[in-house]
C-alpha cells in the first residue's frame, strides 16, 4: 500500500508541497522504507519544511505501493491522485506544489492537473515522447536537470519545457552543470532551487535563508519565467 507522512507546520497550514520520489521502468516489487529512491528526497522534504513552516507549509512525502512505472499501468499515478485526494480533505481550499525526482518528476507532470496544483518541480525528470504537458495549464513550473546526467535525458526535459511552455502560466529550465542524476555533487544547489521556487510560486516571495548567493538570482528568474537558466 502506498504511504503517506506529514510534516506539518506551526500553525494553519496555508498550503502543502507534495513530495514524489524515483523508481523503475518495470518492478511490480513493493517499496519498503529503506528504498534508496524514497530516502533520497527526504532532504528535500526536510528543506522544505525548515524553510516553510513557519509561513503554513505543511510538507507531505508518499511513498509508493510499487517500485515501477509499468508502461500503461503507470503505477505512481494513481498513488500520487489518491494522495493529493487524501491531502485536499485535510487541507480544503489550499494551493498544492509537487516536488518529484526522476520517475517522481514524470508522475508530477502526469497529476498536475489536480485543480489544487498551483507549482510544480521537476528534478532531473524521466521524460518520454508523448509526455502530457497540458496538465501544467496555468501552473508554474521549474525543470532542473544536471548535464552529466546518464539515466534520464536532459534534452528530454529541455524538449519538454518548450512544447509545455504553450500551457504553463511560466516555466523555466534550469541546466545544474557538473551534476549526475543522484543529485549529489551539489546538493546544496538542488535543494535550494526546489525550495526556493516553491515558496516564492505558493506564498508570493522566497523567504529568507532559501537561497545562497550561487541560486539566488536563479530562483528569482525562474520565478519570473525566464526560459532558460543555468547555474
Amino acid at each position: 500500500m502506498p504511504q503517506l507522512s506529514l510534516a506539518r507546520p506551526k500553525g494553519e497550514v496555508r498550503a502543502v508541497a507534495l513530495v514524489l520520489h524515483g523508481g523503475q521502468e518495470n518492478s511490480t516489487r513493493p517499496v519498503r522504507p529503506g528504498n534508496m529512491a524514497a530516502l533520497r528526497m527526504r532532504p528535500f522534504a526536510w528543506s522544505l519544511h525548515s524553510a516553510g513552516r513557519a509561513s503554513g507549509l505543511a510538507v507531505a512525502r508518499l511513498r509508493y505501493d510499487l517500485r515501477g512505472w509499468n508502461g500503461d499501468l503507470r503505477s505512481p499515478v494513481g498513488d500520487a491522485r489518491t494522495a493529493l485526494a487524501e491531502l485536499t480533505g485535510r487541507f480544503p481550499g489550499v494551493p498544492f506544489a509537487l516536488v518529484g525526482h526522476s520517475m517522481g518528476g514524470r508522475t508530477a507532470i502526469h497529476v498536475a492537473d489536480d485543480a489544487n496544483v498551483r507549482a510544480v518541480v521537476g528534478l532531473a525528470p524521466w521524460i518520454e515522447p508523448g509526455e502530457p504537458v497540458r496538465t501544467v495549464t496555468g501552473r508554474r513550473v521549474l525543470i532542473a536537470h544536471g548535464d552529466r546526467d546518464k539515466i534520464t535525458n536532459p534534452q528530454s526535459s529541455e524538449a519538454w519545457a518548450r512544447a509545455a511552455a504553450d500551457f504553463a502560466e511560466s516555466i523555466s529550465y534550469v541546466t545544474v552543470r557538473g551534476e549526475q542524476h543522484a543529485m549529489l555533487a551539489r546538493a546544496s544547489v538542488w535543494h535550494r532551487l526546489c525550495t526556493g521556487f516553491v515558496l516564492g510560486a505558493l506564498f508570493g516571495s522566497s523567504l529568507e535563508g532559501t537561497e545562497g548567493a550561487d541560486t539566488a538570482n536563479i530562483v528569482t528568474k525562474a520565478l519570473a519565467g525566464e526560459p532558460l537558466l543555468v547555474v
